[in-house]
């Protein structure tokens, strides 16, 4: 009797052991995930092309003694990496009410470079870019004085050059965010810090101001405040 009994809890174990493996193999089943393949970007190459101007340069022009008209073409390749093209022309006509020198210019520039799109969802409306550019300009300028006197002979006469031929190459490296407004017309502004390369000054001393670059020294800031068509 003892075997029998024996016999029989075994049998009942293992039946009742079967339906509870077969109630959980499911469970357990759809509770394994198996990762998907690897997928390759999908995202198109080129995704669009956009024009802009800045709004700061030409408020410089209206309001001091001088700024720029800046427009720009900028490349889509992914979403992530926008190449771009700045040319603009910058003007100058100021005159120092101390020694009463007037400085006079007007040339164009240029600037070529990339922004990289540095946010988590690349294809997000709003962007926030970080970049570098390559800036040249060739220039001239004109300088001039009323009433100069002679510390010598102590006669007055008036002091002017024409035409001094000036070069002007520098980085400015970029930061920058824009955002979609309405259908294809974004805004966006940017901060730069501007680091000068090479340059001549001529033979009459430093330029009061570079045209795109602005007021002459090793390092300074500046900034752009854009309005932007994408297509």
């Amino acid at each position: 009797m003892i075997h029998r009994s024996h016999t029989y809890l075994y049998t009942l174990s293992i039946f009742i052991g079967s339906i509870l493996m077969s109630w959980a193999a499911p469970t357990r089943a759809q509770e394994i995930t198996y990762p998907n393949p690897l997928k390759g970007d999908t995202t198109a190459f080129f995704r669009g092309i956009a024009v802009m101007t800045d709004l700061v340069g030409p408020a410089q022009l209206a309001f001091g003694d001088y700024g720029q008209l800046e427009a720009a073409v900028r490349l889509n390749i992914k979403d992530k990496y926008f190449p771009i093209v700045e040319l603009g022309l910058g003007k100058a006509d100021a005159e120092d009410a101390a020694t009463r020198l007037s400085y006079k210019t007007s040339a164009p520039y240029g600037r070529v470079g990339v922004d990289f799109n540095l946010m988590r969802n690349k294809h997000d409306d709003y962007r926030v870019y970080g970049g570098v550019r390559y800036a040249y300009t060739n220039y001239k300028f004109d300088l001039f004085c009323s009433d100069v006197t002679d510390p010598i002979w102590g006669d007055s006469a008036d002091f002017m050059v024409k035409d001094v031929k000036c070069y002007y190459h520098w980085l400015e490296f970029v930061f920058g965010i824009d955002a979609k407004m309405w259908g294809p017309i974004r805004m966006g502004w940017s901060a730069r810090y501007k680091r000068r390369l090479f340059h001549d000054d001529g033979n009459v001393g430093r330029p009061w101001y570079v045209p795109g670059y602005g007021k002459q020294g090793n390092a300074r800031l500046g900034g752009t405040f854009n309005i932007i068509i994408e297509f």
